[in-house]
């Protein structure tokens, strides 16, 4: 079941004149709710189409996590493309639906790589587009590579791991508190030994509570290096040197295990697509949806999925 109905383009980018169409799509994985959002211009013939694939967390359509996440960056760059000629899919990640809640109490990794596949589906032979490509973030970086196929035109690793997530977990974690990086390092080795943990300090519940541990060990059995490296369309790799939590160097792996991949450095950006010019800005973007999405990230977007669509 769908809705359909019509905005007019108006704001930011009046200037470019587009007329877009949104769609409110139900979608489901078996029992898995999974409802998202497709907006396209009209203008463009046969535009092509970019699915998004959110991060870790409970994110939405829009890329918020209730009082934790306001960015609304997955909305700003979905009408950010649309504006330039591109069609964008985005979807609430399943346990940001209240319905799938119960059901995803042991969500594993492929659940989530399942789940995007009902995307691509959906839309592979959808004849109002002319392909299909996939913009996967931070943990969907990971999620897009698994689930990349032959119906893919190109690939964008936006702000994802270059190396298996318990290393960048310790390091994250470490940064802050010395203490709590050699707990979460003592923790990943007993799961990995042994597959459970069997006293976790309180202070680390959240990361490591028991439902979450089969899930983390199926995440950190993936090395996003190994994945990157099998795909066989065109790879753009995307970094901003303001993210606070994935590293250029992430992104010069992704770049060392794909030589044939493009790689953008984004001055200024952080971890949510934000332009950011100090810490304190950083911090506050994350909260509030005011700070302006990076212009130079929208243009490498753009050039890239319209020079491959």
């Amino acid at each position: 079941m769908k809705k359909l109905f019509y905005i007019f383009w108006l704001s930011a980018f009046s200037c470019l004149g587009q007329e877009i169409v949104v769609e409110e799509l139900e979608l489901y994985n078996d029992s898995i709710y999974l409802p998202g959002t497709l907006s396209y211009p009209i203008q463009t013939k046969k535009p092509p189409l970019a699915i998004f694939v959110h991060g870790s967390g409970n994110p939405d359509r829009n890329g918020n996590q209730g009082e934790m996440v306001g960015a609304n960056y997955i909305k700003e760059l979905a009408d950010s493309l649309n504006a330039r000629g591109i069609a964008f899919y985005r979807y609430d990640k399943r346990n940001a639906t209240p319905a799938n809640l119960a059901k995803s109490k042991n969500m594993r990794i492929g659940d989530l790589v399942a789940d995007l596949k009902v995307a691509i589906s959906r839309f592979k032979d959808d004849e109002r587009f002319a392909s299909l490509h996939l913009i996967g973030h931070s943990q969907g970086s990971l999620l897009g590579m698994l689930a990349a196929s032959e119906e893919i035109k190109s690939y964008t690793s936006l702000a994802g791991l270059g190396t298996p997530v318990d290393k960048a977990l310790i390091r994250q974690l470490g940064a802050q508190n010395k203490d709590a990086g050699k707990m979460a390092e003592k923790y990943i080795d007993e799961l990995m030994e042994t597959d459970t943990i069997l006293d976790v300090n309180p202070f680390l519940m959240a990361l490591f509570a028991p439902q979450n541990q089969k899930y983390l060990k199926d995440w950190m059995l993936l090395d996003p290096a190994e994945e990157i490296a099998k795909l066989s369309m065109p790879v753009l790799i995307v970094n901003g040197d303001a993210d606070l939590q994935v590293t250029p160097e992430d992104a010069k792996r992704l770049k060392e295990a794909k030589p044939d991949a493009e790689l953008a450095m984004i001055p200024n950006m952080n971890h949510v697509l934000k332009s950011v010019e100090s810490w304190g800005e950083n911090q506050r973007s994350y909260k509030e949806a005011g700070f302006p999405l990076s212009s130079k990230l929208v243009e490498t977007l753009a050039k890239f999925i319209l020079s491959n669509g």
